[in-house]
């Protein structure tokens, strides 16, 4: 009500209810560019939706969100292959195609919707992917706008505010042979020929998917290769915190 009047007329207000005003103004300021905040209001919508569904009460996630930076087009590519590959990981799906509300299965129909002759593979992606689409038009939230996915560019050089510095035919690959030997539960390198895109990154393959399987535990607030990181922790003014041996051993 007080900001409602101060938006009416501003005049019109004394002194002490300015001071309200604005402190209410600058709490406000710091919730817009704060991801705790964020996720907090993201996690409590999705936890009431939750529990109402299933009829119960209590705590729906189980712990508290990280949020680490992305100091390189290494860190990029690693960060992306863990979250598209979070089904197959968990054993929750078999396949890319069936791993719903990714990344990777939207960019895969994004390719697959244009072709008039679909194998059958497609066909089951177009289904899903379809059904996803029902999901969201019963929970009345086909009327919200989607980010649209970040474009591939093919090019290590580019900006990764403006394309994906890398093609999306060498990302398709990498992530596909990672989740095969994730479901094949292997535990030795990748592949004896590495795909181009970790020899261009500088990735050490023979450490790929112990990384993927714990990229989010074996490192803090940020993930890059090892002078990047200590660059970033001496302009943050924090403590490196856990992760430069991981650095070392997977980033040449």
């Amino acid at each position: 009500m007080l900001v409602d009047r101060w938006l009416q007329n501003p005049q019109a207000l004394d002194k002490a209810s300015l001071a309200v005003v604005y402190e209410i103004i600058e709490k406000w300021r710091e919730r817009l560019y704060s991801i705790s905040w964020f996720m907090r209001c993201v996690s409590e919508t999705v936890a009431r939706m939750a529990n109402e569904e299933e009829n119960c009460k209590g705590r729906f996630w189980e712990g508290r969100f990280k949020s680490q930076a992305l100091l390189d087009g290494a860190a990029l590519l690693s960060c992306m292959a863990y979250v598209d590959l979070n089904p197959l990981r968990a054993s929750l799906e078999q396949d890319l195609i069936d791993s719903d509300f990714t990344s990777i299965q939207q960019r895969l129909y994004d390719v697959a919707k244009y072709k008039n002759n679909k194998n059958k593979d497609e066909k089951r992606l177009q289904s899903r992917v379809n059904k996803q689409r029902q999901i969201k038009t019963l929970l009345r939230l086909s009327s919200l706008p989607e980010a649209p996915l970040m474009p591939f560019s093919g090019s290590a050089q580019s900006s990764e505010h403006c394309a994906l510095p890398f093609s999306r035919s060498d990302y398709f690959d990498l992530v596909d042979r990672t989740g095969r030997l994730f479901c094949e539960h292997k535990t030795g390198f990748i592949a004896d020929t590495v795909p181009p895109i970790l020899e261009r990154f500088g990735v050490d393959a023979k450490h790929w998917l112990q990384h993927i399987k714990f990229f989010n535990l074996n490192y803090s607030f940020c993930i890059g290769r090892v002078e990047r990181m200590r660059h970033f922790v001496a302009i943050a003014d924090r403590g490196l915190g856990k992760g430069l041996s991981s650095a070392a051993k997977i980033f040449h």
